[in-house]
């Protein structure tokens, strides 16, 4: 898969039900059990594929089942399991769109059940990923590259939309605004620094700002880096399975301070971010630590995970601080392999880090 690299930053949100704190974009549940996996929808061996990525991401806790709907895989949480931790962030747009999807919706969608909510994975464009959030009655989704894909899930499921939500004013995030917010009279969200540049915006946030959804309460937190404004579900391109967003508008020192709030999160968040970059975005972090273990059995699994064309997206605090050198950049071997002063501080060396990441050829 081609790579482009992009991040956002500045809002995060943090969602709760009642008084359960969650960060709206980061689930935070235990161990994926796939437990009810329907035979006649996997092959032992995709089966068996799921388990592992449950079992080394160690993200839900919960039982596995694949739905009625071709490839789709739903995660019922067990009784009594609290979700703590969403996350959501936005950031500002730039014009160029991403190139034509290369799986369809009625290919892949991922679904995950959070007591009345639902949140369901669905591509886009070439390497996108929109989020639908959905109860009964109402409908969110975050970062919708095109909106044809999100219409499709939607009618599919018989779900209504009643907000969009969007981590950040990228074209490859918003273009399905429009279209979506004229077909169903939602309600685009996004950040207060962005609020003239994400296209339909109805309501600007800012941090600590709080807003109900679904029975939910939603919190805003500052996360700057990619770009200057920046809000939403997920950690859109703020932080990647592996790496981190590329500083359009923000500096080292600000994405460092942005990823250090993700990364305070239970090790057990798990992490949704804006694209499916991981397969190379682990090569790289391999080309500058390839001693580390548990990335070299990682970027294994991703690689037959993506050779399957299944999803790596949620990945897991834990597994980033393991990992994501962007997390590690006081690591000593990783400074060795760039050439990094031990007396640079971790900013710098994060800068040094993505600079390396951008004219990186696998």
């Amino acid at each position: 898969m081609p790579y482009a690299d992009v991040n956002t930053d500045k809002l995060s949100i943090l969602w709760s039900k009642k008084s359960l704190d969650t960060l709206f974009g980061s689930l935070s549940l235990d161990a994926l059990s796939p437990s009810i996996l329907s035979e006649d929808q996997r092959s032992e061996e995709e089966m068996q594929t799921i388990s592992n990525a449950s079992s080394t991401i160690s993200f839900f806790r919960c039982s596995s089942k694949i739905t009625s709907q071709p490839c789709v895989r739903q995660l019922h949480l067990r009784k009594g399991l609290v979700c703590r931790v969403m996350k959501l962030v936005s950031s500002p747009l730039r014009t160029l769109r991403g190139a034509i999807k290369s799986i369809r919706v009625s290919n892949f969608c991922s679904v995950s059940n959070i007591s009345s909510l639902q949140i369901e994975l669905v591509p886009c464009l070439k390497d996108n990923y929109a989020y639908i959030l959905h109860d009964e009655d109402t409908g969110t989704v975050g970062d919708p590259s095109e909106a044809e894909p999100v219409i499709e899930s939607l009618q599919r499921n018989g779900q209504n939309l009643t907000y969009i939500l969007n981590t950040h004013h990228d074209y490859d995030h918003t273009g399905g605004n429009l279209e979506l917010k004229d077909r169903y009279g939602a309600k685009v969200i996004g950040s207060a620094v962005d609020k003239d540049r994400i296209p339909g915006i109805d309501i600007a946030l800012k941090d600590g700002d709080k807003w109900m959804f679904a029975g939910h309460e939603v919190h805003v937190i500052d996360t700057p880096g990619h770009t200057k404004g920046s809000r939403a579900i997920f950690t859109g391109d703020t932080l990647f399975s592996l790496s981190c967003g590329k500083l359009f508008e923000g500096t080292p020192k600000q994405m460092l301070a942005s990823l250090q709030r993700i990364i305070s999160l239970p090790d057990d968040t798990s992490i949704y971010c804006g694209h499916e970059y991981t397969l190379s975005n682990s090569k790289f972090a391999l080309s500058i630590e390839p001693n580390n273990e548990v990335l070299k059995s990682y970027a294994a699994h991703v690689a037959e995970l993506r050779n399957k064309k299944l999803p790596t997206i949620p990945t897991t605090v834990k597994m980033e601080k393991a990992c994501n050198p962007f997390l590690r950049s006081s690591n000593t071997d990783i400074r060795r392999a760039l050439g990094i002063s031990e007396t640079a501080d971790d900013a710098e060396a994060l800068g040094i880090i993505r600079e390396a990441k951008d004219n990186f050829k696998a």
